[in-house]
């Protein structure tokens, strides 16, 4: 492991709104009389453009359960073969298709 990696940085705090986050906050002392947490100015979060874009074409993808369980059952024999010009095929054109939403 490199020396400053993520794995030897210590771990942010818990962000409000998550279910660790109050009792976080209490230990730390940020709760106000009335319960509510205090908002640092800093604990906003800002989604970038391809970001929102997959967020927002989450639903339009399909699972096909027969699929994954016959090439389940091919790599499991032994006789799944990999398609090289498929999968560089595939991966063109979602960059691209990606890339025409996020510009335009």
């Amino acid at each position: 492991m490199k020396i400053g990696s993520p794995a030897d940085k210590p771990l942010p705090a818990a962000a409000l709104g998550t279910p660790a986050a109050p009792a976080e906050a209490a230990k730390q002392g940020a709760v106000h009389a009335a319960g509510a947490a205090a908002v640092d100015a800093s604990a906003t979060v800002a989604l970038s453009s391809t970001a929102s874009t997959l967020l927002s074409t989450g639903g339009a993808s399909e699972f096909d359960a027969d699929k994954v369980a016959r090439i389940s059952a091919q790599i499991a024999d032994g006789s799944f073969k990999v398609n090289p010009d498929a999968i560089a095929d595939k991966l063109i054109a979602n960059a691209q298709e990606l890339l025409s939403k996020v510009r335009g």
